[in-house]
Order: structure tokens, then sequence, then C-alpha cells
């Protein structure tokens, strides 16, 4: 039960952290849609 738990925090904090962290490198889902609407414009 507890590595149950212990699992769902830990894919809970990855999926929190993931992002922001992607975001530092320029990876980012946002980044990547508005630079292929700026090239679309």
């Amino acid at each position: 039960m507890k590595v149950m738990i212990c699992a769902f925090v830990a894919a809970l904090v990855i999926a929190v952290v993931a992002p922001l962290v992607l975001d530092q490198f320029g990876w980012s889902s946002a980044e990547q849609t508005s630079s292929t609407s700026v090239r679309l414009d």
C-alpha cells in the first residue's frame, strides 16, 4: 500500500516538475506551438 502511494506521489511530482524543467531547456509544448505559429505567419 505504501509503495503504491509513493509511486503515485512520485508520478505526480514528475508530472508537475517535468514541464518546468523542459521549459528551461526550451522544449515546452507552448514554445513549440508559438514558434510554429510565428513561422506560419
